[in-house]
């Protein structure tokens, strides 16, 4: 989780250079992105972000195992997180009466990680794959 909340809050800011290799995948072909991370111990890494691994689980599909993700034509640019599954969440618009219901770390934690909730949807079947930039 660690590593995860690194890399995401690297991946938001404007370090994004598109990678010049594109991955071919059975659905379809997959163009990324390099990060390069603000340290000499890490290497920069190619990222993939919001690729879909299952149809989405909506109506007839809802509660059923998933099916398989529709194929799409071209090049899909992977640069951006896909929707998360549909949660609740505790309130922490007022910091006060949020401290009454959890621990300070649970509130800092949840503070951290809304940013990245507020795209919600049954839709949210997809991955972010992270390698290595000279992976193949």
């Amino acid at each position: 989780m660690v590593c995860h909340t690194v890399l995401s809050r690297h991946i938001d800011s404007d370090s994004k250079t598109l990678s010049s290799r594109v991955v071919n995948t059975r659905y379809g072909s997959l163009r990324g992105f390099i990060s390069s991370l603000p340290s000499r111990q890490l290497q920069p890494t190619e990222v993939f972000l919001g690729v879909p691994y299952a149809g989405a689980p909506r109506g007839r599909l809802r509660f059923m195992p998933p099916v398989t993700s529709p194929h799409w034509k071209g090049v899909r640019l992977a640069d951006h997180f896909g929707p998360v599954c549909p949660q609740k969440l505790p309130s922490i618009a007022n910091e006060t009466e949020a401290l009454k219901q959890m621990p300070l770390g649970r509130f800092q934690y949840l503070r951290r990680l809304l940013p990245y909730l507020n795209n919600q949807s049954e839709d949210c079947l997809y991955l972010n794959i992270y390698a290595p930039q000279s992976g193949k």
